[in-house]
């Protein structure tokens, strides 16, 4: 077993992720966003920093948690309420927080995008879903039904105590060329971006509303798939990767949102 601090399994992560000097947004803050006297004993990942999954992690006895979503997305706020309990939690169990987003949506081996596509039986051939000149998701070509993947994508949404659902669709409507970018995936600049690429088929975890609508006019099905069950496969794949090269124990802490 190694001993190692929060900050140098941090590096570890930022280099195998490739953090430095990918885009994102500003409130994500990728990289070591909560240190611990150490040393890590067990990691564990979950999609948010919520209180329950840090509870969940310390009921599991890890003190080094991986997350997509981490804990300044609402930007600064005074640690009062909710914020504080969070953080009280963190501080009592002396728990490392290192959160991981868009550079984990578009990692070739370890991505969202890259293992749902995995999951669905789906064989990625081109990248796709810019982002300041980077693509975060991932395309292909298929022959299938459109209806097979929405129940493959139930299937897979269930299990992380969510629901699938399509925009509109025929019956016996067949999927040709697909395009997959998890969580908040579908949005206007993507389905634009999806009609160009002569992608009938985006793949995603949720959108606003106007996407069902907008949708079928550029001829293209949107799967729903969830926003918290598309991007569980990351965090699990990152924390089993280090984990098993520094010889330590993880655990993955299920917190469905329902989203």
């Amino acid at each position: 077993m190694i001993t190692l601090r929060a900050a140098e399994l941090a590096q570890r992560l930022d280099r195998l992720l490739g953090v430095d000097g990918h885009p994102e947004y500003a409130a994500a803050l990728n990289g070591l966003q909560v240190d611990h006297r150490g040393p890590v004993r067990r990691i564990a990942a979950a999609v948010d920093a919520s209180a329950r999954a840090i509870r969940g992690a310390a009921e599991a006895g890890a003190n080094f948690l991986i997350v997509h979503h981490g804990l300044f997305w609402a930007g600064a706020r005074p640690f009062v309420g909710a914020e504080y309990e969070r953080f009280r939690h963190l501080f009592e169990h002396d728990m490392a927080v290192y959160s991981a987003h868009l550079p984990l949506d578009s990692h070739a081996e370890y991505g969202n995008n890259v293992l749902l596509a995995r999951e669905l039986g789906l064989e990625p051939s081109r990248r796709f879903a810019s982002f300041e000149g980077v693509a975060i998701g991932v395309a292909g070509d298929a022959d299938t039904p459109t209806d097979a993947i929405l129940q493959l994508a139930d299937q897979f949404a269930r299990r992380h105590g969510g629901q699938a659902r399509s925009s509109e669709m025929s019956p016996a409507r067949r999927t040709r060329r697909w395009g997959i970018c998890t969580g908040a995936g579908a949005s206007s600049d993507t389905l634009r971006e999806a009609e160009r690429a002569g992608i009938d088929t985006l793949i995603t975890g949720e959108g606003p509303h106007h996407t069902t609508v907008e949708a079928p006019e550029r001829g293209i099905v949107v799967i729903y798939a969830g926003h918290y069950a598309t991007e569980t496969l990351g965090v699990a794949a990152v924390a089993e990767r280090v984990a098993g090269e520094v010889n330590l124990p993880w655990s993955f802490i299920n917190a469905p949102t329902g989203s």
